[in-house]
């Protein structure tokens, strides 16, 4: 079995054909989708849906970066309740992006610091989105000095030196999503000098499908083609790559 341990199925570039979609998980033995939230707008659907489907879905509370503005503490005023009231299982999708807009640069900082203190006061993992930002979010992380602080840096695609940076804090794990499917990527090398214990496997959905799907809407069944082409970086089959990624998302979000 596999776990995805990041799609945005509540989104409404599913809102035709969501429910044949996680029939479609069942199919290819994905039988848990965790859902990373991305603002007050959109919270309420990742509660309805883990409510829905019970034990298949699970919601995350947390403001995106690329979703930060100078009116961040009304949005974080709005969603810390949602930790009390839905019971996360991380707080996500966090993070800094400087790929977009590196303007808000100082509001995503701030954002990221609270939201990693909601963290540490609900003893909750975080995922963590990181785009062009690594060498910032490490200056944070190596600033807090935290030893209890875990969770995932989703879609990892970064060097061998920064995997190796994340992984010596102790707690996290690389999420490996459609990238690694990618001709040119150069992930595959990376992962060679990796345990796959570091790792989960996520699909981002509707984003960042792997190949041969690549530039079509991505969505939750296709994990097996993530997890097959691991299964061939490692040299182990596709089963054990389940069963090994699995028991580490397990492990970091206490499902």
């Amino acid at each position: 079995m596999f776990i995805d341990t990041h799609t945005h199925i509540y989104l409404k570039d599913f809102i035709e054909d969501r429910n044949e979609i996680i029939q479609e998980c069942s199919v290819a033995k994905v039988d848990k989708l965790l859902l990373p939230n991305i603002d007050s707008s959109t919270i309420e659907e990742v509660v309805k849906l883990s409510k829905d489907y019970k034990n298949i879905c699970f919601p995350m509370v947390g403001l995106h970066p690329c979703y930060v503005n100078q009116h961040f503490k009304k949005e974080l005023a709005i969603l810390k309740p949602y930790i009390d009231k839905c019971n996360p299982i991380a707080i996500g999708e966090i993070g800094i992006d400087l790929f977009w807009d590196k303007t808000t640069y100082e509001f995503q900082k701030n954002a990221f610091i609270e939201q990693i203190n909601w963290a540490e006061e609900y003893n909750l993992p975080i995922v963590i989105h990181a785009r062009n930002s690594y060498q910032e979010i490490f200056q944070i992380l190596d600033s807090l000095k935290s030893d209890t602080l875990r969770g995932v840096f989703h879609c990892f695609s970064s060097n061998l030196n920064d995997a190796k940076h994340i992984l010596d804090y102790g707690g996290f794990k690389l999420g490996i999503g459609g990238v690694v499917t990618f001709k040119n990527s150069g992930l595959d090398k990376v992962l060679k000098e990796i345990e796959i214990e570091n790792l989960v496997l996520e699909t981002d959905s509707p984003y960042l499908s792997p190949a041969p799907f690549r530039g079509k809407r991505n969505k939750s069944s296709y994990i097996p083609l993530i997890a097959n082409k691991l299964s061939d970086i490692y040299e182990i089959s596709i089963e054990e790559i389940g069963k090994i990624t699995s028991l580490n998302a397990a492990k970091i979000f206490n499902i």
